[in-house]
């Protein structure tokens, strides 16, 4: 059995967790996420203010999803008290992004603009060459900074295009001048 599910997960002041057979709400002070788990397999139950896991049947299979449950858990917690952010960086002479309404408008080299309809749940800002996504659902959030990085991934001779804050891009040499 995994090592996150065997402890109980610790619901914060202010977060509420209600269990409706199979689906899961949790609301806080950022807004409500809910999903579905197969409760026939695994047993979710809310005991002195901690979600706590357990097995129903013991199989390869319950083991194998037990572990990511807690997973899940956690990040829905995490996710409606302090909420996610990705930032992604854009390189390049000319590159350039907006946030127009709800969508993202991107300047990235080639001969026409890229749009990016912004999803409900996120929120979107461009300042410079920072694009800076937030959202309460994990997936979500990372989910659309990997579509947008997708639209130019970094090449590697001059680091030219969209890449994540702190992510190391690493450099080829090029052309060798002159023969020998």
């Amino acid at each position: 059995m995994s090592r996150l599910a065997k402890q109980p997960i610790a619901i914060p002041d202010g977060v509420e967790v209600k269990i409706n057979g199979n689906n899961i709400s949790i609301k806080g002070k950022k807004g409500e996420l809910s999903r579905e788990f197969k409760t026939d397999v695994i047993s979710i139950k809310v005991e002195n203010n901690t979600l706590v896991l357990s097995l129903v049947e013991e199989s390869v299979f319950s083991k194998s999803l037990i572990g990511t449950y807690a997973s899940h858990l956690k990040n829905m917690i995490h996710g409606v008290t302090d909420g996610f952010e990705k930032k992604l960086i854009v390189e390049g002479v000319g590159f350039r992004s907006e946030v127009k309404g709800k969508s993202l408008n991107m300047q990235l080299g080639f001969s026409h603009p890229v749009e990016m309809n912004i999803p409900d749940k996120i929120n979107v800002t461009a300042e410079k060459n920072v694009i800076t996504v937030t959202g309460i659902d994990k997936e979500l959030t990372n989910q659309f900074a990997a579509q947008i990085r997708a639209k130019k991934k970094p090449e590697p001779y001059k680091g030219k295009g969209i890449r994540y804050e702190g992510e190391i891009i690493r450099r080829k040499q090029g052309k060798k001048v002159g023969g020998e």
